[in-house]
């Protein structure tokens, strides 16, 4: 029977992966409240289709800091594709360059970078970087990604500590005796970091370090995690140039408001003085249109890709799964009288009152 919804690939990974995979691809924090928030804060909104509009062609286009994609959904970062699938985040690349849409790689990617860069040259690649204690280790990692070609830097904002993830306690999940990763080398070592170097991760990262992060490098600077308005503008007076309104999925601090809840306070916050993104919870072509509606520029798909990645040897998995969100929202798009992104606005939804 054929996988028709992204929702079909999640039944089908849990159904397939090891429990201590699947149970850290879909952990959350504590109770996993704004995990699951995240997806049921969704059916919150309703639709306003228009009709009687010329709707036979539909441009699903987009661009995110000056570069063209064909749909306004994009992967968000996430590590150790190699605990899914043996080709890990190359198969992952793969199909997003065959998507024509970006790709953030992890700083945890279980595949180095030049492997993933020359597996998929063509695709269009940022780079998410968790601030390292070590300086040194952070400034290597800028260089060399931006001598790949990597074309914006993604800092995560709301790890200053890891958060309380019962299951992988449990589980006692020891990534470090199986994964090496291999770009996070001590400058003065020639050999991989194991995962239990990694951490902590800079806990003393502050708003007045990221003019030393500007200095050293000229790609774009987008903060993921950002959730209020108060950081929003703080995002601003920096002069960074994107945000992924973004709650990690729900698996950093439980409790905290569903990311698409949280994305038109960011959205009035910026004024329109840089993009604004959005991950968590999408899982229908629907998802994306109330967002973009919300204002967000582009959304980023996280554990379906995953999901698909367990799919349908590797790339192919992501592909199916990339097809059927993009065709579902070429679909909403369709039905609510929208050509074109641009004409996707704030008046095609409206809150439910349940």
């Amino acid at each position: 029977m054929p996988l028709v919804c992204l929702t079909d690939f999640q039944a089908y990974a849990q159904k397939h992966l090891s429990k201590s995979t699947w149970d850290y691809i879909e952990g959350g924090a504590d109770e996993c409240f704004t995990r699951d928030d995240n997806i049921t804060a969704f059916k919150k909104i309703r639709l306003r289709p228009r009709y009687l509009k010329d709707v036979q062609e539909v441009d699903t286009r987009t661009t995110v800091q000056g570069e063209e994609i064909t749909a306004p959904i994009c992967i968000s970062p996430t590590g150790f594709h190699c605990l899914v699938w043996p080709d890990g985040e190359m198969s992952t690349a793969r199909a997003a360059q065959a998507a024509g849409i970006c790709y953030i790689t992890s700083t945890y990617a279980s595949c180095a970078l030049e492997d993933i860069v020359a597996t998929a040259p063509r695709g269009l690649r940022w780079f998410q970087l968790y601030m390292q204690s070590d300086k040194q280790l952070n400034k290597q990692l800028v260089q060399k990604v931006e001598s790949l070609g990597f074309k914006a830097l993604v800092i995560t904002v709301d790890v200053p500590k890891l958060g309380n993830r019962r299951q992988d306690i449990q589980n006692q999940l020891d990534l470090k005796m199986n994964l090496l990763l291999k770009d996070l080398r001590s400058p003065k070592e020639r050999n991989p970091m194991p995962y239990f170097q990694m951490f902590p991760i800079d806990a003393s990262f502050c708003w007045n370090d990221l003019s030393w992060l500007q200095s050293i490098t000229r790609l774009p600077i987008i903060l993921k995690g950002i959730l209020t308005k108060e950081d929003a503008e703080l995002a601003v007076k920096h002069n960074v140039h994107g945000i992924i309104v973004s709650n990690h999925g729900g698996r950093q601090l439980d409790d905290v408001l569903a990311s698409i809840d949280a994305l038109a306070e960011v959205v009035a916050a910026v004024k329109g003085k840089m993009e604004v993104y959005l991950d968590g919870g999408i899982r229908t072509g629907n998802d994306v249109l109330k967002a973009l509606a919300l204002g967000a520029k582009c959304v980023f798909l996280g554990r379906p890709i995953l999901w698909g990645l367990a799919y349908k040897q590797g790339e192919y998995g992501v592909e199916e799964v990339l097809n059927i969100i993009k065709n579902e929202f070429h679909t909403s798009m369709a039905l609510t009288g929208c050509r074109s992104v641009a004409e996707i606005n704030q008046d095609l939804i409206q809150f439910s009152r349940l």
